[in-house]
């Protein structure tokens, strides 16, 4: 059998969303570290940079970032995991950009300051990623202390922490009621939004020693789905019907949307809406510059800092034009529908106190050319 590999990692946040995919729809792939001469010689090339996850199909094409990973399986198949009705198809790809984007606090914070719980077990996974042309552990120690640094870009100071650690414990809680009745995000099969929401959730907060044992202990349920989004098989036994059966293995039926997920994204939206509409308003005033991008530049990963306010605390994060790649996705797909479908949707958006971020739109537009984000 031909195989498709994965060049990822364990510990890596956004690997974690491509790896479940393959496994949940039956891909057959191995994972490999990107150390490889392989990897260095013939993919990263493609790839245009040093990145997890990226995916060496078994016919040889090179495809670098989880969406595009996850977009080529689901073009091929018909799209199975992208809800059909209004509401769930929008909700399932609004929480795709908040998987990617809106739980890094949380899961840098809990990576990177809890030392005591989380060292030794970083240190042994920063080791296996780095190449063993050289001492491995000082080479995982200085790529260590980067990532340290980059969870201050995303906010996470001695002054913030407080509430990242407030915030997170009701994300977690609201998850906690919502997986006790339904096994996924929207019933009993997974959407693109498990997909994404799985990153933070395993990569970090459900690997991490500390995090994981406040998953454990405070929110069983939510380890379950955990587990149960890394598994083949749909592993949801506890949600048998008096009968002994199972419910049917789909998205809720007529388009229904459980108000313990509304709860979760209405727990979540506290610090998402505020951080994308200051970043969307830095990063127009940037692009108005005099350093503003020509057309087919890539994508920075950040452009500056933008403050902005959650529940009492300035926030200083990064401004990430890749979260607007991302969120232009769902703005297009609300701006097709009919007025009746739009009206439904904003329904549920305004209920979960999302609405803002559908007016949360870049003055450039993001394509993608050649395994790259660039600016048109």
């Amino acid at each position: 059998m031909s195989l498709h590999t994965l060049y990822g990692g364990p510990l890596s946040l956004y690997t974690g969303k491509a790896r479940s995919y393959l496994i949940k729809n039956g891909v057959a792939y191995r994972e490999v570290t990107p150390t490889t001469k392989h990897y260095q010689e013939h993919v990263m090339p493609r790839a245009k940079m040093w990145m997890m996850p990226t995916l060496e199909t078994a016919d040889g094409e090179v495809i670098r970032d989880g969406a595009a990973i996850v977009e080529h399986f689901e073009s091929q198949s018909g799209h199975p995991n992208r809800p059909t009705t209004p509401k769930q198809r929008i909700l399932s790809s609004l929480i795709d950009v908040i998987g990617m984007e809106g739980l890094l606090r949380p899961a840098m914070h809990y990576r990177w300051n809890f030392d005591a719980e989380n060292e030794a077990f970083l240190l042994h996974h920063f080791a296996a990623m780095a190449p063993g042309t050289g001492d491995r552990k000082e080479l995982a120690a200085k790529g260590m202390g980067r990532m340290r640094m980059a969870a201050v870009s995303f906010g996470v100071v001695p002054e913030t922490m407080p509430g990242v650690e407030e915030r997170y414990g009701r994300v977690l809680a609201a998850l906690d009621l919502h997986f006790a009745a339904t096994p996924y995000l929207l019933g009993h099969r997974p959407s693109i939004g498990d997909f994404s929401l799985i990153a933070p959730m395993y990569g970090h907060l459900g690997r991490d020693p500390k995090p994981l044992a406040l998953m454990q202990s405070t929110a069983v349920n939510v380890f379950r789905w955990v587990e149960r989004m890394n598994r083949p098989e749909h592993d949801i036994g506890e949600y048998e019907t008096e009968e002994g059966d199972l419910p049917p293995l789909e998205f809720l039926d007529n388009d229904a949307v459980a108000d313990t997920l509304i709860a979760v994204l209405k727990e979540i939206a506290t610090d998402f809406v505020p951080e994308t509409l200051a970043a969307a308003q830095f990063i127009n005033e940037w692009l108005e510059g005099d350093q503003k991008p020509a057309a087919g530049d890539p994508l920075a990963r950040g452009v500056g800092m933008a403050p902005f306010e959650v529940e009492g605390t300035t926030i200083n994060g990064l401004a990430q034009p890749y979260r607007f790649y991302l969120l232009a996705r769902v703005q297009s797909d609300y701006d097709s529908l009919g007025e009746s479908d739009r009206k439904t949707v904003d329904t549920v958006l305004a209920a979960a106190g999302l609405s803002p971020v559908l007016d949360a739109r870049l003055t450039r537009e993001i394509g993608r050319e050649d395994n790259l984000e660039i600016w048109l």
